[in-house]
């Protein structure tokens, strides 16, 4: 890949920059930004990668390989009728619109491209996202390699299918956010119990940091893992009780379940805004 081109500037847009850039799979020059009026915004990037970037769509897009849409999802129709002029048949998009299907975005260009739509979580940021990439049939094997390099230098990927997009996305789209929710009454939990604020914090990342390495290293599920620090008649099972007694596992499946189900809402509800949008125009 020679240019790469990001349709939006917002904190996943720099994510993918600050991980593309920093592996060395792209120089800085070789990618381009642009957004919709935020000049202050351009600047900063420009200066903190060495990328470039420009509002002249005929430098932007030319000899581009593959387009990034990271605009705001209720954006899309706009700057997808703003660039779709500049977009040849059969050109790499690779978007990280939530919500907003590939027909939408073909349907939005008025021809056919070769779409990855990309789902990403906020953990892109320090380079530890779970990502995972649904591509239609215009995508060339080298293509779909290619994109899995760039999304693998914010953390690792998997392919699904687009229709498992929404379940994606309320497990693991969501899921920083369940983990922390988890932390938060971890937190006040050690404050009830007398433990000074920081002394919890660490104990308490440390032992998700070790949890999750154990989940990585061992072959066991995770019943298996938790039976195994799980005495009869000790204290993790005297915890364990409460949890049970308070249905929190079932609370997670429900939480999980009505993510994904909102997912579906919004997507249809956009996609449904970005055709409406699209026939005015």
């Amino acid at each position: 890949m020679k240019k790469l081109v990001f349709v939006g500037a917002g904190s996943m847009a720099e994510a993918m920059i600050s991980g593309i850039g920093g592996s060395g799979l792209l120089p800085g020059e070789q990618i381009w930004v642009t957004n919709k009026q935020d000049t202050d915004r351009l600047k900063t990037l420009e200066q903190k990668y060495g990328i470039k970037a420009t509002y002249d769509c005929g430098i932007l897009f030319k000899d581009a390989d593959a387009v990034v849409l990271a605009m705001k999802p209720k954006d899309a129709a706009g700057a997808i009728e703003e660039i779709k002029s500049y977009l040849p048949e059969g050109m790499l998009i690779i978007s990280v619109l939530a919500g907003v299907s590939i027909d939408a975005i073909e349907t939005a260009a008025e021809k056919s491209l070769a779409v990855v739509r990309a789902m990403p979580n906020t953990s892109a940021a320090i380079g530890r996202s779970a990502t995972a990439l649904a591509v239609n049939s215009d995508v060339s094997e080298f293509q779909k390699t290619m994109v899995q390099q760039l999304f693998n230098t914010i953390g690792q990927t998997t392919i699904v299918e687009e229709d498992q997009l929404d379940a994606v996305t309320g497990l693991s789209g969501s899921g920083p956010a369940y983990i922390y929710y988890l932390v938060e009454a971890m937190e006040k939990s050690a404050a009830e119990i007398g433990l000074e604020k920081q002394t919890a914090k660490q104990l308490i990342i440390q032992t998700l940091l070790g949890a999750a390495e154990m989940l990585i290293q061992s072959d066991k599920e995770p019943a298996q893992l938790r039976f195994e620090v799980t005495s009869p008649g000790g204290t993790t099972e005297a915890g364990i009780k409460v949890l049970e007694q308070h249905g929190v596992q079932a609370a997670f499946v429900s939480c999980i379940k009505e993510a994904t189900s909102q997912s579906k809402k919004l997507g249809s509800l956009l996609g449904n805004e970005l055709a409406a949008a699209n026939r005015s125009l």
